[in-house]
């Protein structure tokens, strides 16, 4: 068996900018002002253009870089030649036009180290890095428990946990960064997750922003090497034109709507895998904003509002299952608890046992506002479009005044309301913990319950299963009584492929956004 090694990278990037960098000076002479990227800093130096030579003016922070004016097609270009870090180097490429000067281009290497092992210093700094609050990381709640880390040897290394926590070793399978590549760069802007390195079968050849993302196999794959020398992640925000896509050949594989995904279930060329998931939808509420403050007795009207089969049905082709809460594919779930089944009436009593009062527009009222909220919804995800709009009007038709919106960029603190998607198929901790405890760092909608906390707390402290049975059954109880989310539907994941591509698990329970696909890539084959 070999060894786990860090692949080695040789990473170009090339992107076109349009961003003006350069203007007339007082003088009249075109100057110069660039900011480059200086370890976890940035440096400031000031160049003029005079008769076909660069001269350098003034000089910030330890720039190192060559300059040089190169022509090309009777066009003259400046060239900038800069370090970022001990392993990334790269130039910027200036055109004159008119009195301006534009980048034009940026070309980025990246060098790594090759077959550095893995060791324990790794493992220790990227938990470390996780737990770091600088690094804002949803993840910081699976590693709250540890107080000490400690390397034993290479190989070996060792945790001293505050309290239990008995999903920690799941949480262990993390991936690993390399303490040699990123020590002292900043987690948010390093260029390094632009080319990451890794230990698994494939490695990345070469990151053209916005269009496709390829990767190369690992030959040094400690499993042994991969069957497919090369695979392409196509970069297709609409969902549309990814069936497009798949029809005319240029993808060989895409995750799709299930509408889509239909108009090939006839076709010999394709094979398509219908696979159960962890993945639910719901209406997140935002319990910072100032109107789920004041009204949130009435969430559970919007829960009893909502007919899921109806959306399944419509948005999903009848695949997936109405959900009521957010361990249903889990060992834990606990299924004696209120499941806001579709029930109109029932929402209206709530509404006007609040003291909400029907007004002649056909929408309640209560203290003179009307009942009602925005759904935020993100852009480019039509199957949580079509739920967003097909809740809104159901919610209507009770009397609230429900509307969607898709913003270019989610506002988490400043919406009423998002169409969200979680789900875990790993250890119940997961997803849950972070997701509704208090703080926790993926709790976008500010959530707050102590019982919720409580129970969260219970189960995961304790590895005997009878106590964490009863503990998650106290949180769903709990949850339900005091819903976070209205629950809509847990989905199916839509895969397609060339049917020449062999080697896909079927059986697999996917995860949040169906991923999990890739977990045996190394044995796919083509044919």
């Amino acid at each position: 068996m070999k060894k786990h090694i860090w692949n080695s990278s040789r990473y170009t990037s090339q992107g076109e900018t349009t961003d003006t960098l350069v203007d007339i000076n007082k003088d009249g002479v075109p100057e110069l002002v660039v900011q480059y990227p200086n370890g976890n800093k940035y440096g400031v130096v000031v160049y003029t253009y005079k008769k076909g030579k660069v001269v350098r003016m003034t000089s910030k922070k330890g720039y190192i870089g060559i300059s040089s004016v190169r022509q090309q097609k009777g066009k003259k270009y400046l060239v900038l030649q800069w370090t970022q870090s001990r392993q990334s180097t790269g130039y910027d490429v200036y055109q004159m036009k008119g009195t301006k000067l534009k980048r034009v281009y940026r070309y980025t290497y990246k060098y790594e180290s090759l077959g550095e092992p893995v060791t324990a210093d790794d493992v220790k700094f990227t938990i470390e890095a996780i737990m770091d609050p600088e690094n804002g990381s949803e993840n910081a709640p699976n590693y709250e428990d540890v107080e000490e880390i400690n390397v034993i040897d290479d190989h070996t290394v060792a945790f001293k946990l505050e309290d239990k926590n008995v999903a920690f070793l799941d949480y262990m399978t993390m991936a690993v960064l390399p303490k040699h590549l990123l020590e002292g760069e900043d987690m948010q802007t390093s260029d390094f997750f632009r080319s990451p390195v890794g230990t698994g079968p494939y490695k990345i050849e070469s990151w053209d922003e916005g269009q496709a993302i390829t990767l190369v196999k690992n030959e040094d794959y400690f499993k042994g090497e991969p069957s497919i020398d090369k695979i392409v992640f196509k970069i297709v925000p609409d969902d549309n034109a990814k069936a497009l896509q798949l029809k005319s050949g240029e993808l060989d594989l895409a995750l799709l709507t299930p509408k889509d995904a239909a108009a090939f279930a006839d076709d010999e060329a394709y094979t398509c895998y219908d696979m159960k998931t962890s993945d639910y939808r719901g209406i997140m509420f935002n319990f910072g904003n100032e109107y789920w403050q004041k009204n949130r007795d009435l969430i559970p009207a919007v829960c009893y509002g909502l007919d899921r089969q109806a959306i399944i049905d419509a948005v999903l082709l009848g695949q997936g299952m109405p959900a009521y809460g957010p361990l249903q594919r889990n060992i834990y779930n606990y299924e004696d608890v209120e499941h806001y089944d579709y029930n109109p009436e029932k929402a209206k009593e709530i509404l006007e046992a609040a003291g909400c009062e029907m007004g002649d527009d056909g929408f309640y009222y209560r203290d003179g506002e009307k009942v009602g909220f925005v759904i935020s919804v993100s852009a480019g995800d039509q199957v949580r479009i079509d739920m967003a709009q097909i809740a809104a009007q159901e919610l209507k038709e009770i009397g609230m005044d429900v509307s969607v919106e898709i913003p270019a960029q989610t506002d988490w603190a400043g919406q009423m309301a998002f169409l969200i998607g979680w789900g875990s198929p790993f250890d119940a901790d997961d997803h849950t913990y972070k997701v509704f405890g208090t703080d926790k760092g993926a709790n976008y909608s500010g959530y707050s319950n102590a019982d919720v906390d409580k129970y969260l707390t219970e189960a995961r402290q304790s590895a005997d299963p009878e106590v964490r049975a009863e503990a998650y059954a106290n949180f769903q109880k709990a949850l339900a009584e005091d819903p976070a989310y209205a629950m809509i539907c847990y989905i199916d994941a839509n895969y397609v492929a060339d049917s020449n591509i062999k080697g896909i698990d079927p059986d697999t329970i996917m995860g949040h956004h169906g991923v999990g696909i890739f977990w045996n890539v190394a044995d796919w084959t083509i044919e």
